[in-house]
């Protein structure tokens, strides 16, 4: 019957509560006969003539003031205050015109008696309908508890009251005085109430209404709320709330912060602007996660221009979109430069160096999936090592003052074809900053000559939520019901956030005094599958394993891959200096001088562009001391 009911066209629900107002409005004026002559009445004389005008006065009054166009399973206080001034109108007008007509037999108390009565009836209609059209809880596929008793929590709780597919069964809060309270309906209980409450009720989701809780807080309540049978939900953000892309109601995974297990990084603004301020900027990769990311971070320190590099179109246009949304809206007033190129070709970068000049360059760009990179050693080293070379030459030769690499912890002591690619690409940084000599041609050499650009590399551990995170690859997995895929019971592996590394990468920059090596002191490394156990947990589903049988998800090894290792590192050497960021280090590595390591990777470029793999990796080998690619299976 229901389904039936919310079926139905619009113009057919409304012609039925038209109906049922008219209805009640008769009703009413019996009720107010009756009460009024003290006897149950029946109408006579010129009192029908009261019957018929009081629905043809009331009904257009209330199509008039917008009572047929509110929907009764969103009815909330302003729809009842629309109610009250509709039948107040009304009521003056029927008072009105029974004190002007003198009808004999019809008591002009009526005219009070009959809206105030009316005024009940179309009220407690509104609610029953309310009640039957929301109130069916026994339905609903999510029992909710809300974490969080404050005006987030309540306003929410506000807007699920249209919402059939989630019943509320009360609220948690840490604050005693807010104990036994009610909001809404829904009683407000404590933390430590949680167990029995998840099941008596039968809770499926607690939803963390938080916003002001400090990020130890909110860690203590989801390990707290993780060993329940539930799924842990999140609010919508206010930046997505306020764009209206998503509403109140629009649940959330939790925050990618919340899996990390750390306190994000906090960044030091004096840092981010130093080398930013009113400058030209160019950004490789612009399109990539980690690209992407520092272009955002890059606007809020106010350059002149960005100039927005990838060899990705549709990543081009996604990031040029975005930005250039933003300075549509008045964000910021920074020049927006999208420009398709490899950063392996000299030409085509030449030109836009020579063109636009920048001060700043940040070199994200690089093939960064291990097993991809190592089935395509050729094509990672070109645009690994050699993309980075024409890069580090774009910079000297047209006088950019800063050059950032952004690198990875894969570089130190690497397994595989990406880490060594990209510790080459480091060592060419390194051999550049520390030459006495022009390394190019092009550049004019001076008895006294030093390196006119500051080049700095920063290495990070695996960045959470990023296109080849395993973070989203698990949330498809659990979505469809598992297994979950984990290469190796005992892999570890640092993790940090996007808007972490790309500030750390700007941070970084901006302490840069040539050929220095920057990394982030990222806590323990976190084992994958407890991430991927934590993860199924917070899911509110449990694992399948031996011990729990009738678990929900699997979680299945599947082996090492080509070039992966158990364990990453981030030091080659030992006792890694401070520096003005209590959580960036700079390390001390060992290099090639230019000359030695430019032949050197004469020889890499031409087996890579012959295609030879094993002399690409023999290369490598002797290029990176640490590099152990036979190892690979069993490091």
């Amino acid at each position: 019957m229901l389904t039936q009911a919310l079926s139905w066209p619009r113009s057919v629900k409304r012609l039925v509560v038209v109906t049922l107002d008219a209805g009640l409005n008769l009703l009413a004026m019996w009720l107010a006969f009756s009460l009024r002559l003290d006897t149950l009445h029946w109408p006579e004389g010129l009192q029908w003539r009261v019957y018929l005008l009081a629905p043809v006065l009331a009904l257009p009054i209330f199509v008039h003031m917008g009572l047929y166009r509110a929907v009764f399973r969103y009815n909330g206080i302003a729809a009842l205050l629309t109610t009250g001034r509709a039948v107040a109108t009304y009521g003056a007008l029927l008072l009105a015109l029974l004190v002007l007509t003198h009808w004999e037999g019809v008591p002009r108390s009526v005219g009070i008696l009959q809206p105030l009565i009316l005024l009940l009836l179309v009220g407690a209609s509104r609610a029953l309908g309310w009640l039957w059209l929301t109130g069916r809880t026994s339905n609903a596929r999510h029992r909710l508890l809300i974490y969080g008793a404050g005006v987030a929590g309540a306003q929410t709780a506000a807007g699920l009251a249209g919402a059939r597919q989630y019943a509320l069964r009360g609220f948690v809060d840490d604050d005693p005085r807010k104990t036994g309270s009610s909001i809404n309906g829904a009683r407000v209980h404590a933390p430590g109430d949680l167990p029995a409450l998840v099941q008596r009720e039968r809770i499926t989701d607690v939803l963390l209404a938080l916003p002001s809780v400090s990020h130890e807080r909110r860690r203590d309540i989801i390990r707290q709320l993780s060993e329940l049978p539930v799924r842990i939900r999140t609010l919508p953000s206010l930046t997505d709330l306020a764009s209206g892309r998503v509403g109140l109601t629009d649940f959330q995974d939790l925050d990618i912060i919340d899996l990390l297990g750390r306190p994000p990084v906090a960044p030091d603004q004096s840092l981010l602007e130093r080398n930013l301020r009113g400058a030209v900027v160019l950004v490789t990769g612009a399109g990539g996660s980690i690209g992407s990311e520092l272009c955002r971070q890059i606007l809020s320190a106010h350059p002149a221009r960005l100039l927005l590099v990838d060899h990705s179109e549709y990543a081009l246009y996604a990031i040029h979109h975005e930005l250039q949304a933003l300075h549509d809206q008045g964000a910021h007033r920074c020049e927006l430069v999208p420009l398709l190129a490899d950063v392996a070709d000299p030409r085509r970068m030449g030109r836009i160096c020579r063109t636009h000049r920048p001060g700043s360059i940040y070199h994200a760009a690089a093939y960064k999936h291990v097993p991809m990179v190592e089935a395509n050693a050729g094509e990672g080293v070109f645009n690994n090592v050699f993309g980075t070379l024409n890069m580090v030459r774009m910079a000297l030769e047209h006088g950019a003052q800063h050059f950032v690499l952004v690198s990875t912890d894969k570089a130190v002591r690497p397994t595989n074809v990406m880490g060594a690619s990209k510790r080459v690409a480091e060592l060419v940084l390194q051999a550049m900053a520390a030459s006495s000599q022009p390394p190019f041609d092009t550049l004019q050499a001076t008895a006294t000559w030093r390196c006119p650009t500051r080049f700095s590399m920063v290495r990070f551990g695996n960045v959470l939520g990023s296109s080849g995170s395993v973070i989203p690859l698990f949330r498809r997995q659990i979505a469809a019901g598992g297994p979950i895929t984990v290469t190796h019971p005992e892999v570890t592996r640092y993790f940090m956030t996007i808007p972490e590394a790309a500030q750390l990468v700007l941070q970084a920059g901006a302490m840069a005094e040539g050929g220095d090596v920057f990394l982030l002191d990222m806590g323990e490394p976190i084992r994958i599958v407890d991430l991927a156990r934590r993860m199924v947990a917070l899911s509110g589903l449990t694992v399948r394993d031996p011990a729990h049988p009738a678990g929900d998800i699997e979680i299945r090894f599947t082996g090492l891959r080509p070039g992966e290792k158990l364990y990453e590192e981030l030091l080659i050497g030992d006792n890694p200096l401070p520096t003005a960021h209590p959580r960036i280090l700079r390390a001390r590595e060992e290099y090639l001088p230019w000359p030695e390591l430019h032949a050197l990777l004469q020889s890499l470029q031409a087996a890579a562009r012959q295609g030879d793999e094993a002399a690409i990796r023999h290369w490598l080998a002797r290029l990176v001391p640490g590099y152990r690619p036979a190892e690979c299976a069993s490091s």
